[in-house]
């Protein structure tokens, strides 16, 4: 496959594609009656692999009755492969009613990486549906050593049509890998979860998302990531970016007002394996996680007032943005105000303030524009900590409370001191 690309979108805000112009991916047309378009990248997954596609082929409606096998289908991309991947796959395919297209490549060096792949066919996907007229048709994402549930094509397409335009699903590690972790890298893994899904909690008090209400999680990762053909066009498409390609994608999606949904519902099983094919990927983690052990180097994160400060200051400036869309003119010191908060130039937050076109576009630009003063200004502490911390702002809320004066004083006076001896307040 050389360099060439047919631009699929050419009214899109990237017009990105990845399909070679002398021939498509895979020919065999879709049926007629296909709505989700199922893509999973493959390299060197013989172990895992028919587990993957046996979770594929067994599929059921939220009622539990069977899932039509000719409403989906499945590309396999098997690239690189030394190993007995695309035989499987193929295999597979002859002795399962599953609609399974299994394609092989060798890729060049200059390809030969997880975003590429999935961009191939995640466009392939778009092709395919958009050849049938159906752009809310579902683009779905899993990997080929992951397991998705029963109900996972069934769930995505219900969150679609109760109006999201992507959904990324919960990944869960399977309790066999993960029992062979080493004890830091579980206990790790474990906790990195735990804080995240304190996150997405607060979000829902502090800056709430309309669509995506809680409960909800945090993930919008490959293993589990569902676009309709429509708005992978509006986005764009996958971006052009080796790893991590799906938080790439996230960012492309919110940039253009997607409505994201991380579903309870879409659950998908993945392995904790620490010899991953991401250089930024779970398995890269769990390994830097195992290293940090042997070393006994504590786990740090942002603090949860930090992560406190933002979810108020981006409510803040969420609603500001809205007002001036409505013709609301805000006065100098309001900008200050919010600009300070955010570590920010007021002169240029007044600009960007009028000048971006989506929320979503300007909070990224600020993020960027704050670059190493957000983290200077609060520093980082150990994950059990900020853990502590967050369930006490959390416990509050969930009384019905704004603010918990005992626990958050706790919280707050930390915090602070820490803020104080970083030196940032003095600047």
């Amino acid at each position: 496959m050389g360099d060439e690309r047919l631009d699929l979108f050419p009214d899109s805000p990237q017009s990105i594609s990845s399909q070679p112009c002398s021939e498509y991916l895979v020919k065999t047309p879709p049926l007629p009656e296909c709505e989700v378009c199922v893509i999973v990248p493959v390299r060197n997954e013989a172990e895992t692999l028919t587990a993957t596609l046996t979770a594929l082929a067994h599929q059921i409606d939220l009622a539990g009755k069977p899932f039509a096998a000719t409403r989906y289908e499945v590309i396999l991309l098997a690239n690189n492969c030394n190993d007995d991947s695309a035989a499987i796959a193929r295999h597979f395919a002859q002795q399962n009613k599953l609609v399974l297209h299994v394609v092989e490549k060798t890729l060049p060096p200059s390809q030969a990486y997880i975003g590429r792949v999935r961009q191939i066919l995640m466009d392939e996907a778009y092709r395919r549906l958009e050849s049938l007229g159906r752009k809310t048709g579902i683009i779905a994402s899993t990997d080929g050593d992951s397991e998705v549930t029963p109900t996972w094509i069934a769930a995505n397409l219900h969150e679609i049509a109760m109006g999201a335009d992507a959904v990324g699903g919960r990944i869960i590690t399977d309790r066999y890998s993960r029992a062979n972790l080493a004890p830091y890298a579980k206990a790790c893994h474990l906790r990195e979860v735990g804080y995240r899904y304190l996150i997405a909690e607060l979000e829902t008090y502090l800056d709430p998302n309309p669509a995506d209400p809680f409960p909800r999680h945090y993930q919008h990762y490959g293993a589990s990531l569902a676009v309709t053909a429509q708005m992978y066009k509006q986005a764009g498409g996958l971006p052009p970016v080796r790893t991590p390609e799906d938080a790439a994608f996230y960012q492309a999606l919110l940039r253009v007002n997607a409505r994201f949904r991380h579903s309870p519902l879409v659950r998908v099983m993945t392995s904790a394996r620490q010899h991953g094919r991401a250089d930024l990927g779970l398995s890269n983690q769990l390994s830097q996680w195992t290293a940090m052990g042997e070393q006994q180097q504590a786990f740090l994160v942002e603090p949860a007032q930090a992560i406190v400060t933002r979810l108020r200051s981006r409510y803040q400036l969420r609603s500001l943005w809205s007002s001036m869309l409505n013709g609301y003119r805000c006065d100098r010191q309001e900008i200050e105000v919010l600009a300070q908060t955010l570590g920010i130039q007021a002169d240029w937050l007044a600009q960007e303030l009028r000048q971006s076109q989506t929320f979503n576009v300007l909070f990224e630009r600020i993020e960027h524009q704050q670059a190493g003063i957000w983290a200077q200004r609060w520093g980082l502490v150990d994950i059990k900590q900020a853990i502590w911390d967050l369930r006490l702002y959390l416990d509050s809320w969930r009384r019905g409370q704004r603010y918990d004066r005992l626990y958050g004083y706790e919280c707050e006076r930390r915090c602070t001191r820490q803020y104080a001896q970083s030196g940032f307040a003095d600047l």
